[in-house]
């Protein structure tokens, strides 16, 4: 429960003027005898023990407890070498509210109430029934507005704790909405171009298969218009992997993509950037091409941004079963990822970006040895020998091939 600040502060300055105001009045009434100067030394004593307390209030943690006893032991001694000092009692009732339970602070309430009506009596000269009702009605009243304000508080916080989660619940709902109307949308796409041309090829073929062998001129038109439907869907699937890939991927390979990042990214008021690819490259699923490039960028930025490196290299490595993306730098390197205030969010988005195609990052760095971010992802896709002839180019995917390539 967050506590209100001011009125914790106010308590704590109110403690202290009432220790100065019974002292002043203990020095003109009593003058400097021995006993006053007893009581000044406590009234010292009890300041110092009040205001560490204060200070070191969150060191405390279950200390605190023996804390109050001090605090209360010290202030018993000063009320009976200076009953004036009595009133100290009201602050000392709000710290017994914050530390003590319902019971606990009953019976703090009980003694500490009658320690005020045992020091007014000492010092009244004569005594009537409002030297007890008093004291009690103090701290009745007290112990009410603490607890209101208590109750009003808790309150609160569990309002802005309700509002905090119905936000993240709302943020959750939204994003759920976009993804199932995004959904909504392909599937109309596919169903009004794909599906519809698939069927219309499908009723073609089966006409043409009635007709080739009485009527084979209208069969063979009836294919070659199932062969331009065909065309169509292609160039209809074509566009759909084109607008769900990133602008850097759009008619081009993942290696030229890449390779572009870091030309683009090369000497631009930061480190020298190349490019290097590993192994012979294979086709690739769209969403991983899609991961892969994300995270390069995101590193290399950390990389421009907070390593102060003179160099750094990106390696693709088709392997078997995996293709891996590793970006190094020489720059400071790190004991401890430590993001700024409001920062820190790259890593994480690289993390669930592969990991939503099964993917792995993993982040290796020390103090003047550069950084490493090496991200794997499965293919489920062997390798091909390095002396098969139709390996040595390869299509990825998109129109384009590629050779084997190295350090």
């Amino acid at each position: 429960m967050r506590e209100r600040v001011w009125l914790n502060w106010a308590m704590h300055a109110g403690f202290h003027l009432l220790l100065a105001a019974s002292a002043l009045r203990l020095v003109s009434r009593h003058g400097m005898g021995p006993r006053t100067v007893a009581a000044l030394a406590v009234c010292g004593l009890l300041a110092l023990a009040y205001t560490a307390g204060v200070a070191f209030w969150n060191r405390l943690g279950r200390r605190r407890l023996a804390w109050l006893g001090g605090v209360a032991a010290v202030w018993l001694v000063l009320v009976v070498l200076a009953p004036s000092f009595n009133w100290c009692a009201v602050p000392l009732l709000f710290l017994c509210l914050r530390s003590l339970n319902a019971r606990g602070f009953a019976v703090a309430a009980a003694v500490l109430s009658g320690v005020v009506i045992a020091a007014q009596l000492t010092i009244a000269q004569e005594v009537d029934l409002s030297l007890i009702l008093a004291p009690v009605g103090v701290a009745a009243m007290t112990a009410v507005v603490f607890w209101e304000l208590q109750r009003e508080s808790a309150s609160r916080q569990l309002l802005i704790d309700d509002l905090i989660s119905t936000r993240g619940t709302l943020a959750d709902s939204r994003h759920r909405t976009g993804v199932l109307e995004e959904r909504e949308r392909l599937a109309r796409e596919i169903h009004d171009t794909l599906a519809q041309g698939l069927t219309s090829m499908g009723i073609l073929l089966q006409a043409a298969d009635r007709m080739w062998e009485t009527d084979p001129e209208p069969a063979r038109a009836h294919v070659r218009r199932a062969a331009a439907a065909a065309a169509e869907n292609l160039d209809e699937a074509r566009r759909f992997v084109r607008d769900l890939r990133p602008p850097g991927l759009v008619d081009v390979s993942l290696p030229e993509a890449l390779a572009r990042l870091c030309e683009s990214a090369d000497g631009s008021a930061g480190p020298r950037v190349r490019f290097r690819q590993e192994g012979e490259r294979y086709p690739l699923d769209p969403g991983v091409q899609v991961a892969l490039l994300r995270v390069a960028q995101g590193a290399l930025a950390n990389v421009r941004e907070h390593s102060g490196a003179g160099t750094a290299t990106v390696t693709l490595s088709y392997l078997d079963g995996e293709v891996t993306l590793d970006v190094f730098d020489d720059g400071a390197g790190f004991a401890e990822p430590a993001p700024a205030p409001g920062r820190g969010y790259g890593l994480r988005a690289m993390r669930d970006r592969l990991a939503e195609v099964d993917g792995v990052l993993v982040v290796e760095s020390a103090p003047g040895e550069g950084t490493a971010v090496a991200a794997a992802v499965p293919t489920g896709r062997p390798h091909r020998a390095p002396d098969d002839p139709a390996g040595t180019r390869t299509d990825d995917g998109d129109g384009t091939s590629g050779r084997v390539g190295g350090r």
